[in-house]
């Protein structure tokens, strides 16, 4: 008998609440998140570390209206268990990778606190508008016990926007990890890019709309039998409107092919060139996003 049950998976759904100047996004990641994770062993407090970056990535990038604008999340301790965490989205693709310290990562628990893993790290989130040619950056403590947590300081201190994230990680019946995201944000008026100087974390709207979305649960969002819609209709169905947007699938994207990384080693000194070349006359190229490696001949001249 055919499996006719829903699975709303690997998708950001945007929404707004005109009555409330409220926007929000909900995003379900599982596929994507197979394919990222496999590109390396990954222990499972790393594991779950990344999908929840790969959903805030989903979550905020999402919100651009510049087609091939692109966020950057990177949270990173020098000394650290975690060393370095980096996300992007652009486009609908998201990519991202880890990088850690195995053997003082063995030593904590299994289900390691942010603290834990990034003792007195730093997040940064970093937009690059395409169409403007400007990047904006906001940079905030590691605060808190999660990376959503985190992320919500930075739009309240950086942006000056109120905001609620919430993500929930965990397996499905197949082990197979799956992810899911609500973000939600108050703009004075209902409008991007008017006067925020006068909103406030204490307006009555606001607090209206983080109080219901503070009821949405964890099993919930990481469930891919609920659409993503009926995830905001159980939150926002006593409101007069609630305008439900596009739809971004979400795909793995890793940006690293043959003719970029060679465009790129082309402009390298011949002397450098020559260094980094190994006995074949080849210089090896490792994509930590992807797990790929791209021999590039540095030709015949160089030899």
């Amino acid at each position: 008998m055919q499996d006719l049950k829903i699975h709303d998976l690997d998708r950001a759904l945007g929404f707004a609440i005109p009555s409330r100047s409220a926007r929000g996004r909900m995003v379900r990641l599982g596929p994507v998140l197979d394919i990222v994770l496999a590109a390396h062993a990954y222990p499972p407090a790393i594991k779950a570390l990344l999908a929840e970056a790969l959903t805030l990535a989903a979550l905020i990038g999402s919100t651009l209206k510049d087609a091939d604008g692109q966020l950057t999340m990177q949270a990173q301790n020098k000394g650290g268990v975690v060393d370095l965490l980096v996300c992007d989205y652009r486009g609908g693709e998201l990519r991202g990778y880890v990088q850690y310290d195995a053997e003082r990562l063995a030593t904590l628990p299994a289900d390691p606190t942010l603290d834990q893993l990034f003792g007195q790290g730093y997040l940064a989130i970093t937009f690059d508008l395409a169409m403007t040619k400007e990047r904006y950056q906001g940079i905030v403590p590691l605060d808190g016990e999660t990376l959503s947590q985190a992320a919500e300081s930075y739009f309240v201190q950086s942006e000056q926007i109120p905001s609620l994230v919430r993500v929930a990680v965990r397996k499905d019946a197949r082990e197979r990890t799956v992810a899911g995201g609500l973000f939600l944000q108050h703009l004075p008026e209902g409008e991007d890019g008017r006067e925020r100087l006068h909103t406030r974390l204490d307006h009555p709207e606001w607090e209206h709309v983080a109080a219901l979305g503070g009821t949405m649960g964890a099993d919930e969002l990481a469930e891919p039998a609920l659409p993503l819609e009926t995830l905001v209709w159980r939150l926002f169905n006593e409101e007069t409107e609630v305008r439900v947007l596009a739809s971004t699938p979400l795909v793995q994207g890793c940006r690293c092919t043959a003719e970029h990384i060679e465009s790129v080693i082309a402009k390298f000194p011949v002397a450098e060139r020559r260094e980094l070349a190994d006995e074949s006359g080849a210089i090896i190229v490792d994509c930590k996003f992807c797990a790929r490696s791209f021999p590039v001949a540095v030709g015949a001249e160089l030899v």
